[in-house]
């Protein structure tokens, strides 16, 4: 059975690519324009063509404020949300670059990591 992604382009379970994930931290109540930052972050992942990027929304949570974060309150608007993205090193650079135009984010975390594709 051929297994395929942008990343993984074989049938073999054998290969393994060198990769980044990028990890972008922020809270769900950052916007871009009328919409949430997140939403502005994934789509210009996309519109760059990387392989795939998800967004996680966290319990609770907290950042260099130490401001505690949690859906224990209610209709809290300001729960930790991630963006995890994995792609070539080219890709994600690139896509660094065009994020700059978006303004401040948050924590962003980038390591080199080995995909295997499965």
């Amino acid at each position: 059975m051929m297994r395929y992604n942008r990343m993984c382009r074989t049938d073999s379970m054998d290969v393994k690519q060198e990769a980044v994930r990028l990890r972008l931290y922020l809270g769900e109540d950052k916007r871009h324009g009328d919409r949430p930052l997140y939403h502005a972050i994934v789509a210009e992942a996309r519109r760059l063509h990387l392989a795939g990027a998800m967004v996680v929304r966290g319990t609770e949570g907290f950042g260099h404020s130490t401001r505690l974060h949690t859906a224990d309150v209610l209709f809290s608007e300001d729960l930790p949300v991630l963006v995890e993205i994995v792609d070539k090193e080219q890709k994600i650079d690139e896509l660094l670059s065009a994020l700059e135009e978006l303004g401040e984010i948050g924590l962003i975390t980038y390591e080199r990591v080995t995909v295997l594709c499965c």
